[in-house]
C-alpha cells in the first residue's frame, strides 16, 4: 500500500517527465486522492531532510541576503509551531497572516499546516476597514502581522491574539522568540485531506470579496498543475512577482516551486527598478520567471538586453497578456512569454505549457486534471464559445485544485456550481486544435451597436502604439449605439496628455481595428487598481456613466 507522499511524488515525477509533451501529461495524469495528507509533514519535511540545498533566497533593497536551505526551513517551521502552539493556537483556528516577502511568512506558513490551523492571508496594504471585515468575516482568533502595520489594528475589535513580528508594541506578542522554541514536532492528530488550510478574500475588482475556502489538498495538491505550466524543475531558482496575501504568492512562492525542489528567490524594493531587478536576477541565476501584466508592460519600458542570461521559462498571470508586450519581450530574451488562466478559487485551469506551439492571443489548453467546458451564457449549452466552465460530474471526476466553496455563502456557492459544472464567470472561445482564447469577464463584455466588443482585445490594440503603456476599455452611453468604446489611457514616458496625443491614438485605432470596434472615446489618467494589481473596471463603468470633461471625442478630430 502506497502512502500519500508516495501517491504525491508520482503524480509530481510524471508532470516532470512529460513536462513538454502535453498529450501525454494531459491524457495520462491522475489527481491523487489522499483521505489524509498534510503538505508541510508529508511533503516537505520529507525533502528537507538533510536537504542543504536553498529553499529561500531574499535579497533587500540595501543589498542584505537571506538564504534559508530545506533543512533549516523544517526545523525552524517546527520551532514556530511549537512556539504557536505554546501561544494557544490549535486546529482549526483562523489565524491572519499579514506579512511582507520575509522568512517569517513561509514559516509561518508551514507551522501553520502543521497545526491544522487555518490561514487568512492578507496584504500589507489593507487599512484598517478592510481588516475589520476580514477578522470578523473570518472569525479570526489570532493575527500574525508586521510591527510596523500593527497599530492598524487599533481600530479592528475583537478578542484575538496578537503578533508582531518585529518589535513588538504593547499587548502583542515578540514573534523572534518563535527561534528559541524547542525543535522536534509532533502533530496533535491526523490532518485530513478535506480539512480547510486556507480562506482568501478575493480582489474584489466588481464587488464585495468573497471568501475563498482551500483544503490541505486543494491549493498545496492542485499547483502540480501550476508547477507543470510553469516548467518548474528540480533545482530551479524561480522568481514570481507578486504581493503576500494574494492567491498568486501561494502559487507560485510556496506551493508551485517547492512542489519541484525548487528556490524561491524574491528582491524586496519600494520602487519599482527594471535594472536592478534584472541584475539581481542575474547574479541569483533565476531561470523561472512569472511576472504579472502591469510588471511586464513596466518591464519593456526599460532595455531589457541588460539581463545577461535570461531565464529558461517566462510567464504571465493575473490579467491576459497582451500580443504586443509578448513580442518585445521576445525580441530581447529569445523566449516566449507563456500565459496562463487560473482564479484565487483554482489552481491553473488553462495555460501554454512549454515546448508546445503557441497561437498569438490563446491562453493555450486545458492543464493536466481538468476538462474545461465553455457553456453558452444563455441557454447553458456546451460549445466553442462561451463561459469558461470545469466539468465536475465527468469520468475524471471534480478537479482536486478546486476550492470548496464560498465560505459561509451557500446560495453563491451553489450557483457557481450548477448544473455538475464549476462557472469561472470569465468567456473564452475554443479553436479546432483546442486553444482558448480570452474573451474577458462576462461582466466586461459589452454591445455597441449589436456587435458585441471583448475590451481586451481594444485594449492590446492600443498597446501596440509605442504612446500607450496601459490601456482599459469600458462602454460609454451612446444614444444613437446604445454604447461605444472608452479606452483610459496611461502614456508611455516621453509622451505629454492633451489633443495632439488624443488625435494620434484616435488615428492608431482606426487603422488596426474594424469600424464597429474602433475607440470613439478617450481619457488619460491612471487606472483606478485592486491591492493586488487588477484594474477596477467597475470603477472606470461608473465614472464613465457619470460623464467627464476630461475626455475625448473622436468626431472632435475628424
Amino acid at each position: 500500500m502506497t502512502t500519500a507522499t508516495e501517491d504525491f511524488r508520482e503524480a509530481r515525477d510524471f508532470l516532470l517527465e512529460h513536462r513538454e509533451d502535453y498529450r501525454t501529461a494531459y491524457e495520462g495524469f491522475r489527481w491523487p486522492r489522499p483521505e489524509h495528507f498534510n503538505w508541510a509533514l508529508d511533503w516537505f519535511d520529507a525533502i528537507a531532510a538533510g536537504n542543504d540545498r536553498a529553499a529561500l533566497h531574499l535579497v533587500e533593497e540595501d543589498g542584505t541576503r537571506t538564504v534559508v536551505s530545506y533543512a533549516a526551513m523544517a526545523e525552524r517551521s517546527d520551532r514556530y509551531a511549537n512556539w504557536l502552539r505554546g501561544h494557544g493556537v490549535a486546529a482549526g483556528d483562523r489565524i491572519l497572516v499579514m506579512l511582507g516577502n520575509q522568512t517569517e511568512l513561509w514559516l509561518t506558513a508551514l507551522a501553520a499546516m502543521k497545526l491544522r490551523a487555518v490561514v487568512i492571508p492578507a496584504t500589507p496594504l489593507l487599512g484598517p476597514a478592510d481588516l475589520r471585515d476580514r477578522v470578523a468575516r473570518g472569525r479570526v482568533r489570532q493575527v500574525i502581522a508586521r510591527a510596523e502595520d500593527t497599530a492598524k489594528f487599533a481600530e479592528v475589535p475583537g478578542a484575538y491574539t496578537r503578533i508582531a513580528a518585529g518589535a513588538a508594541p504593547e499587548g502583542w506578542l515578540p514573534y523572534r522568540e518563535a527561534e528559541q522554541a524547542p525543535a522536534g514536532f509532533a502533530p496533535d492528530g491526523p490532518t485530513r485531506a478535506d480539512d480547510p488550510l486556507m480562506l482568501y478574500f478575493t480582489s474584489g475588482t466588481t464587488a464585495r470579496p468573497k471568501l475563498v475556502e482551500h483544503t490541505h489538498v486543494s491549493y498545496p495538491v492542485g499547483h502540480l498543475s501550476t508547477m507543470y505550466w510553469i516548467g518548474l524543475r528540480p533545482g530551479d531558482v524561480h522568481l514570481n512577482i507578486s504581493s503576500p496575501g494574494w492567491a498568486k504568492h501561494a502559487w507560485s512562492n510556496l506551493f508551485a516551486p517547492w512542489n519541484a525542489e525548487a528556490t524561491v528567490f524574491l528582491h524586496h524594493y519600494t520602487r519599482f527598478d527594471a535594472a536592478r531587478l534584472m541584475a539581481e536576477m542575474d547574479r541569483a541565476g533565476v531561470t523561472t520567471f512569472c511576472a504579472p501584466p502591469t510588471v511586464w508592460r513596466m518591464l519593456i519600458q526599460a532595455d531589457l538586453t541588460q539581463l545577461r542570461t535570461p531565464p529558461r521559462e517566462i510567464v504571465a498571470a493575473g490579467e491576459p497578456l497582451n500580443p504586443e508586450v509578448i513580442e518585445q519581450v521576445r525580441r530581447a530574451w529569445g523566449g516566449t512569454v507563456r500565459d496562463g488562466f487560473g482564479q484565487t478559487e483554482t489552481a491553473v485551469q488553462v495555460a501554454n505549457s512549454p515546448g508546445q506551439r503557441l497561437k498569438t492571443g490563446s491562453m493555450g489548453r486545458p492543464s493536466p486534471g481538468y476538462r474545461v467546458t465553455l457553456l453558452d451564457p444563455v441557454t447553458g449549452a456546451p460549445g466553442d464559445e462561451g463561459e469558461i466552465a470545469l466539468d465536475l460530474s465527468g469520468p475524471a471526476g471534480r478537479p482536486v485544485g478546486l476550492m470548496t466553496g464560498y465560505h459561509g455563502d451557500e446560495e453563491r456557492t451553489a450557483e457557481a456550481m450548477a448544473g455538475g459544472y464549476y462557472r469561472t464567470g470569465d468567456l473564452g472561445s475554443r479553436d479546432a486544435d483546442g486553444y482558448i482564447t480570452y474573451v474577458g469577464r462576462g461582466d466586461d463584455v459589452f454591445k455597441a451597436s449589436d456587435y458585441k466588443i471583448s475590451p481586451f482585445e481594444l485594449e492590446s490594440a492600443l498597446l501596440e502604439h509605442p504612446a500607450v503603456a496601459e490601456a482599459a476599455v469600458v462602454p460609454a452611453p451612446d444614444a444613437l449605439r446604445l454604447a461605444v468604446p472608452k479606452a483610459y489611457v496611461v502614456l508611455a514616458e516621453g509622451w505629454v496628455p492633451g489633443p495632439d496625443t488624443a488625435r494620434v491614438l484616435f488615428a492608431h485605432a482606426r487603422e488596426v481595428l474594424a469600424p464597429y470596434k474602433r475607440i470613439r472615446r478617450l481619457e488619460f489618467g491612471a487606472l483606478p487598481k485592486t491591492v493586488s494589481g487588477k484594474i477596477r473596471r467597475v470603477e472606470l463603468r461608473e465614472a464613465t456613466a457619470a460623464g467627464s470633461a476630461a475626455e475625448y471625442r473622436e468626431e472632435d478630430f475628424r
